[in-house]
């Protein structure tokens, strides 16, 4: 129900707090298991994606935020389930591939982190170890303005902010043994479909930036 109401009331302060523009919508799957990927630009991006996609995104968060005083209210009553990261965390491997099991879709941020500098940073192998797992497909998105949207705010300003979603894919395992240079490999591949949605400057580790 939060999660319902949360989105709705986001849909209808996003006009009037930006200027927001969605693309690519029709690419959107419907029904059935789905993992949907994005660059990560600040703490806005989650919410952003929950409201823009007209799916029911079952998110991970990390686990800082999941223990936090009142964020970590918010985070559970948003549906979004706890990850340690640097590790292996079995218990949200587990918890995402039930989520897709039944036929929800998952949201992952493969870089683990929010960029800092505004481009992407290279992705952890966590979401090809879980594609693989689940067999779903993936959707890209890509993401642009959520980096200034509050100093722009604080400025009585409008921040223009930018959704562009991309063609659903698969991750093919091949015939190599999966070790984990073989998952970096994969992710790498996967979060590369959400650096050709994005600019140049934002493309990063992907676009040849360190």
């Amino acid at each position: 129900m939060f999660y319902t109401l949360a989105n709705a009331a986001l849909r209808a302060l996003l006009p009037l707090l930006t200027r927001w523009e969605v693309v690519g919508l029709e690419n959107v799957p419907r029904p059935g298991s789905l993992i949907v990927i994005a660059n990560h630009l600040s703490f806005l991006d989650p919410p952003l994606l929950g409201a823009a996609l007209p799916v029911r995104i079952v998110f991970m968060s990390k686990v800082e935020a999941a223990q936090a005083p009142f964020l970590g209210l918010v985070v559970k009553w948003y549906g979004a389930f706890p990850v340690r990261r640097g590790e292996v965390d079995r218990q949200a491997l587990r918890l995402s591939l039930q989520a897709l099991k039944a036929g929800h879709a998952l949201g992952i941020l493969p870089e683990g982190t929010r960029s800092r500098v505004g481009r992407m940073q290279r992705a952890r192998p966590g979401v090809a170890l879980i594609a693989l797992r689940a067999g779903a497909p993936i959707l890209p998105v890509a993401i642009t303005g959520t980096e200034t949207a509050i100093p722009q705010w604080r400025r009585l300003r409008r921040p223009r902010i930018r959704l562009v979603v991309g063609k659903p894919f698969r991750l093919e395992p091949g015939q190599e043994r999966m070790t984990k240079e073989r998952l970096v490999v994969l992710s790498d591949e996967a979060a590369r479909h959400i650096a050709e949605l994005l600019p140049k400057e934002y493309q990063g580790y992907y676009g040849g930036y360190p």
